[in-house]
């Protein structure tokens, strides 16, 4: 079969495409974003730097593109290639069986006039965590969102919520099952960070804080229960901006917090790995890949439930606390307490979801999926 991937340079799209390393597949991609070559198998064929001029750049058009997007995008055709063209010269020229695209808004929908054009060839979408929920209450998006679901042939998703949605808006075709959107996890990788439970006094937190991320009243909810906390440790990943300068700024926090620079994967995987607690706080995303990890490495979670996708984990197979309101501070102090001061229980439970998580997400279980779900086209 000779599969075309869409997508953004993502190291998720990375691991899907070596999930498929020891089949007999013709594996291709194309470069949507025009941002450089993805780095993956040698024997994937990229398609890149196809982004040319039709015009000279005409003054202007930066402030266009803010100020009116909608009349900006009607006139980028006249002004250089676009994805739709460029997929089109693609097909022409490798025949492919399946388009396989990974995010909506940027990756999907740029490609949905060629598409159409190209009905016989099957189209598989792997709607990311904010594709749908998030975009839903925005009219133009949710235009869009129809307009993809109504053309896509088959779906794949990180949560039930999203296929659920995607029904709701359209979509007819055949469902190809929840996969994380990480793919599956090397179990060596997890048992070598995996430190003792009972050791552990860290509280890990990740530090986003933007249009959808609420890791300030996590950081205040730790600042209201401080005096409590004793000898735990506060470590913060990926904190920019107003968390990080809230917590500098701050000398009781700034005692008890350290701020995580730019980490690996595998060096976000030692930290997890000798947590107590996770939390993770934001208003929109479908199932993250940290809660995950979280599960698998046994820190126990304190996570935020946008639209009951984190229900479909905790509270069912895994033990962990929900956040009913993420802009709610009191309720993520109250939860904290809780947590640390039912630590015989937890670590019980930390160590159940670590082994549940184990079964469920390690690399060849979840590469069985992958492979076999193309036979299923």
């Amino acid at each position: 079969m000779k599969i075309l991937f869409v997508s953004m340079p993502s190291v998720h799209v990375i691991r899907w495409i070596e999930n498929l390393k020891d089949t007999d597949h013709e594996l291709y991609w194309f470069d949507v974003l025009n941002r450089g070559k993805l780095k993956t198998l040698d024997s994937v064929i990229q398609f890149t730097d196809w982004k040319i001029r039709k015009l000279p750049y005409l003054k202007g058009e930066y402030f266009l593109s803010k100020k009116i997007p909608s009349l900006y995008q009607k006139i980028i055709p006249y002004l250089e290639v676009t994805a739709n063209e460029a997929l089109e010269k693609i097909i022409l020229e490798i025949q492919p069986d399946v388009v396989q695209s990974f995010e909506m808004h940027y990756c999907s929908y740029p490609i949905l006039q060629t598409m159409k054009k190209h009905s016989d060839i099957k189209w598989i979408y792997f709607c990311w965590g904010n594709d749908i929920f998030r975009h839903q209450v925005l009219r133009s998006d949710l235009k869009k969102i129809r307009s993809v679901l109504k053309r896509v042939n088959f779906l794949i998703t990180d949560c039930k919520r999203d296929f659920f949605l995607s029904e709701k808006y359209g979509f007819k075709g055949r469902f190809l099952g929840v996969l994380p959107g990480g793919t599956g996890y090397d179990i060596k990788d997890i048992t070598s960070n995996y430190k003792d439970l009972t050791t552990r006094r860290i509280i890990l937190i990740k530090g986003y804080q933007n249009e959808i991320g609420r890791a300030m009243f996590a950081i205040e909810a730790i600042k209201s229960v401080i005096k409590e906390l004793g000898n735990f440790e506060i470590y913060v990943f990926s904190a920019r901006g107003m968390v990080a300068d809230f917590i500098l700024s701050d000398s009781e926090l700034n005692k008890k917090i350290t701020i995580l620079n730019e980490l690996t994967q595998l060096e976000l995987f030692s930290y997890f790995g000798q947590s107590f607690m996770y939390i993770g706080n934001n208003i929109s995303d479908g199932m993250p890949n940290t809660l995950l990890e979280s599960l698998l490495l046994g820190a126990y979670p304190l996570q935020s439930n946008p639209g009951d996708a984190t229900k479909e984990l905790i509270g069912k197979k895994y033990f962990g606390q929900i956040i009913d309101d993420p802009e709610n501070s009191d309720e993520i102090a109250r939860k904290i307490s809780q947590i640390i001061n039912d630590r015989e229980n937890i670590l019980h439970h930390a160590n159940m979801n670590h082994e549940n998580a184990i079964e469920d997400y390690n690399y060849e279980k979840i590469n069985k999926k992958i492979v076999d779900l193309y036979s299923l086209l």
